[in-house]
Formats: C-alpha cells, sequence, structure tokens
C-alpha cells in the first residue's frame, strides 16, 4: 500500500468512526431498522433544505433495495461500512424507458456537484450480463466515490457524463461491470482500485471530445475479467494514462482501439486528436504485450510520472488530494456578533463554538455553506477576545467543495 493510500484510509477510518459517535448530531442517520431519523436513503434525500453547505447522510449497516436522485450539490453520502451498508435495485435501462420514473435509470442519480460517495456497497441487480444497467449515473461535476463497491453485470456501471465540466475522482473502489462499466466524459483520476470486466468486452471507456486537455488517468490499479476481455475502447477523441497498473493473465493481446463502424460511416465520431495511449510500469501476468509498454514521452517529453496527480489530471481546477484548510482572511466585530470570511466556502457542522485565548466563546449563527460565518457571544467582546480561537466541542467547520479528505477551517487569529 503506498504511503498517500495509506493515509487516505486511516483518514476515513477516523471520520467514520468520529461519524458513529456524532450520529444525530450534525447528520441524517439512515437505518434499516427504524432506529435512525429515517428507514429509507430516499427519504433521508428528500429531506434536505435547500442550501450550499455540506450535508452528511449516514447510512447504517442495512440492506436497503431503493434508487434515489441527488439534486442538492455538496452532499456526501456516508457508509458506516464498505461490505455491511448495501444499496441495491434491479434497474435495466430499457425497461426504464419503457416505464420512466422521476428518479432515473441507475441506482445512483446525480444533478448536481460536489457530491461524495463513500464507504458503502452499491450494486443494480439486474441478472442479465451485457444490457445497459447503471449503478451510478451522474451529470454533475466534482463527483468523489471513495472507499466502495460498485458493482452491475450490465454495461456502463459507472457513468459520470458531465461532457463539458465534469471532474471526477474514485479511490479505492472495487468496479465491476461488462461493457464500457467505467465511463468518465470529461476527466477522470482513480487510484488504488480493481476493476473486473465481466463480459468479452472492454472495460473502460472515455469522451475526451469537448477539450483535448480531458483524459482519463487511473494510478496503482488492477484489471481482471473473463478469459479474454479488453482493456478498453473509445467512439469519441480520449486520452487515457495508466500508471503502475496492473493486468491478469486474462487480458485480451488487443489494445485499447477506437470503435467504428466501416458499414455505417455516418455513425463514425470525430477523431480530432488521434490515438492518445499513454503508460507507464504496467505489468501483465504471464508476459507483457508491447503497447503497454512505456511511452510518457511521446505524451509530453518533459512529463514524468510522479507528475501525474489529480491537480496535474484536472489542469489546477480541483485539487481532490489537497490538505490545506481554508484560512480565514478577514474579520469583523459588531455588538455581540463576530463574521469571519473564509478563503474559500465553508459549511458548519451542528452548532459549532469558538473559544478565545480568555475565556469568551462564540456560538455559530449562520452563514453554512459560504465565504462568511456569524458567531454570537453573549456580551460584547473586544480584538483581544480573538486571540487563540479553538473549537470546542464536537462539532466543526470544513470546507464545503468535494474532496478526498474533509478539511476542517483553520482558526489561526491574531496573537495565537
Amino acid at each position: 500500500m503506498c504511503g498517500w493510500t495509506h493515509r487516505l484510509s486511516l483518514a476515513l477510518l477516523v471520520l467514520i468512526a468520529l461519524s458513529v459517535r456524532l450520529q444525530g448530531q450534525w447528520m441524517t442517520v439512515v437505518a434499516a431498522d427504524g432506529t435512525g431519523d429515517f428507514a429509507t436513503v430516499a427519504e433521508a434525500v428528500r429531506s434536505l433544505p435547500p442550501g450550499e453547505d455540506r450535508k452528511v447522510i449516514f447510512i447504517k449497516n442495512g440492506v436497503y433495495t431503493e434508487k434515489i436522485r441527488l439534486t442538492r450539490s455538496n452532499v456526501t453520502l456516508r457508509g458506516e461500512s464498505r461490505e455491511g451498508t448495501i444499496l441495491q435495485f434491479n434497474q435495466k435501462s430499457e425497461d426504464f424507458t419503457k416505464n420512466p420514473d422521476s428518479i432515473g435509470r441507475a441506482v445512483i442519480n446525480i444533478e448536481a456537484d460536489d457530491i461524495i460517495i463513500e464507504g458503502m456497497t452499491i450494486v443494480n441487480t439486474n441478472p442479465e450480463i451485457g444490457p445497459h444497467a447503471f449503478t451510478i449515473l451522474g451529470r454533475g461535476t466534482r463527483t468523489v466515490i471513495l472507499n466502495c463497491n460498485v458493482w452491475s453485470k450490465g454495461a456502463d456501471t459507472v457513468s459520470l457524463w458531465n461532457k463539458e465540466e465534469g471532474m471526477y475522482y474514485h479511490a479505492d473502489c472495487d468496479f465491476r461491470g461488462s461493457v464500457d462499466f467505467v465511463c468518465p466524459r470529461g476527466w477522470c483520476f482513480i487510484r488504488d482500485s480493481k476493476f473486473y470486466e465481466e463480459r468479452r468486452s472492454a472495460a473502460i471507456w472515455h469522451d475526451g471530445s469537448f477539450a483535448e486537455d480531458q483524459k482519463f488517468v487511473i494510478r496503482n490499479s488492477q484489471f481482471d475479467g473473463v478469459d479474454s476481455f479488453y482493456l478498453g475502447r473509445h467512439h469519441w477523441d480520449a486520452q487515457f494514462y495508466l500508471i503502475d497498473c496492473t493486468f491478469s493473465a486474462r487480458m485480451n493481446e488487443n489494445p485499447i482501439f477506437r470503435k467504428t463502424y466501416p458499414e455505417e460511416p455516418a455513425r463514425d465520431r470525430p477523431f480530432n486528436w488521434g490515438p492518445r495511449y499513454y503508460f507507464y510500469n504496467c505489468h501483465k501476468t504471464g508476459g507483457d504485450y508491447a503497447w503497454h509498454a512505456d511511452n510518457l514521452s511521446t505524451a509530453d517529453p518533459t512529463l514524468k510520472p510522479e507528475s501525474i496527480t489529480p491537480e496535474w489530471t484536472f489542469a489546477g481546477k480541483w485539487d481532490p488530494e489537497a490538505q490545506n484548510q481554508p484560512q480565514i482572511n478577514g474579520h469583523d466585530i459588531e455588538g455581540h456578533t463576530l463574521t469571519l470570511t473564509f478563503s474559500e466556502p465553508v459549511s458548519a457542522f451542528g452548532r459549532p463554538v469558538l473559544k478565545g485565548k480568555r475565556g469568551r466563546k462564540f456560538t455559530y449563527r449562520s452563514g453554512s455553506g459560504g465565504l462568511t460565518l456569524t458567531f454570537t457571544a453573549n456580551k460584547p467582546f473586544a480584538e483581544a477576545d480573538l486571540n487563540n480561537l479553538k473549537m470546542i466541542g464536537k462539532e466543526r467547520i470544513v470546507a464545503s467543495a468535494a474532496s478526498a479528505v474533509e478539511r476542517p477551517v483553520r482558526l489561526s487569529f491574531g496573537r495565537n
């Protein structure tokens, strides 16, 4: 296990343990046995108030046979355990086409930004191998999937399809499906994950046709499947980077390829930028194929494997692995009220209380989801009361944007 993966795993364990201790205090709890705020995930999702602050739905161990639709941004679905929290539904795409509903054609349907799904198993239980059977279908950007099993026997298991702006990050996941079962449009970075192909077809697919910089990066991951499965293909312009990956002996000898229609050329998609399939330190059990030999230099002679990070993938627009803390950029004092302005939007979990060096306490009042939060004291206060501010109690304030690790605010202020 690489150092970054180890740190991520420890961070997730800490968050899950903390979540268990804080049930009911600042998040919505789902429990199939009726001991939570709701018995179904769908009810919990519908209960969320409008707003831009992050909301956490904690899903206790159990089997939830339902599908959901997320239309509110900045929502975290957090399972109690990867193997114990199971969200499942039997939904073949063609059946949905014949009998549509308001939820969608996947188990989890995402129509929002900054969604985090972590620590659970999501399964499309349609038993047929081959037809479209979406497990996660998304149209937003900055979608994060961590420490999850995401399974289907059909095609397009994980379909994140914001072609213009979509950025997606997945880590420590197990993906299964039968045709193009991880098929992002836009930018995608995946690390430390497993892929299993249920059919003699392509495992991964990419649409990077909207902008030449769009790419699909996979690091330190394993590929397996039925005998003679294919690694990948694409219809549109695409760009693949596979770094430190391993392939089972069952992988087909054919490389990633562009799907064309010789008998129906009108169906062919534009191919503006040519073949772009890049590899570094990728090996196959039983012997390597020539087509996955190291060739990063053909993408850019200066490109080093260690430079291929999420921040590089998303061209600096988003770094889900960043651990920087939101900073206080300014403050205002008026009577009993303290207003703090942060370097990025932040969310208050519960009603956080701050305490200064001289003992004055400030209780959160409003602003969660924005750049400014207001707090009130029980009587007027002075600048000196803000020195050495600390959070007391179990509540906290964190960055709102989706990320791999929760980023609490840094309360350095005055003469700390």
